[in-house]
């Protein structure tokens, strides 16, 4: 018998308050919703152990097709815990990052949705420049930027 291998990462979850504040915020990044469904009953909550459970979900899709990020609000059970504001050496999930053509385009665009520089954009040699912000809801969010030698 052959060993399991990991064939893809199908996505990343995300749970947030407002669905469609979150799903203008990662449009305005770049990700395209492919989809947006109501998952609720008994069946759901067999897989997250929350029990009955009544869930917004939206797809979204990174214009390649490869990525997917999956958005979630929670209309019941109630959410106990918010680890949105977490520094950034908090255990656990940490980020999602997105390389994008143009940070310096991007942030004011991003700033028009709330989001706010962590620290600085930095250039790691002539590899990447680099950012994190705190998006929608103070999701924290990478965003890099190949940089390409002339």
């Amino acid at each position: 018998m052959e060993k399991n291998q990991l064939i893809r990462m199908d996505n990343m979850g995300i749970v947030v308050a407002s669905l469609d504040n979150a799903i203008s915020f990662f449009t305005e990044i770049g990700l395209k919703l492919e989809g947006r469904a109501t998952i609720e009953g008994e069946w759901a909550g067999k897989v997250t152990g929350l029990g009955n459970q009544h869930v917004e979900v939206a797809m979204m899709v990174t214009p390649d097709g490869h990525s997917r990020l999956e958005i979630s609000q929670f209309l019941s059970p109630v959410t106990i815990s918010d680890h949105r504001e977490a520094p950034v050496n908090s255990l656990g999930y940490l980020r999602v990052m997105f390389t994008v053509s143009d940070i310096d385009e991007l942030l004011p665009r991003l700033q028009k949705h709330g989001a706010t520089l962590v620290g600085e954009v930095v250039q790691y040699e002539d590899v990447y420049k680099l950012c994190y912000i705190r998006g929608s809801e103070g999701l924290l969010i990478g965003l890099a930027q190949e940089l390409h030698k002339k």
